[in-house]
């Protein structure tokens, strides 16, 4: 476990961006998205729309991760 962030692009709304996680939280994400039955850049637009202006991407989904988990 490095904790090192990845770098991954993620396609919203037609945009490309990329992201930056550690792997872990990649994991965790791809996990949600699954269970869900969704694609990974479809539960990426859901945390996008909800996300606060001044909150970064990367930043919102670690924090989904982390809520979904402590439930």
């Amino acid at each position: 476990m490095s904790g090192r962030p990845e770098k991954r692009s993620l396609t919203l709304r037609g945009h490309r961006t990329s992201v930056s996680l550690e792997e872990e939280f990649w994991r965790a994400f791809r996990e949600i998205a699954s269970a869900r039955g969704l694609a990974v850049n479809a539960l990426a637009v859901e945390i996008d729309e909800t996300r606060e202006a001044d909150v970064g991407l990367a930043s919102a989904i670690r924090v989904f991760v982390l809520r979904h988990y402590r439930g």
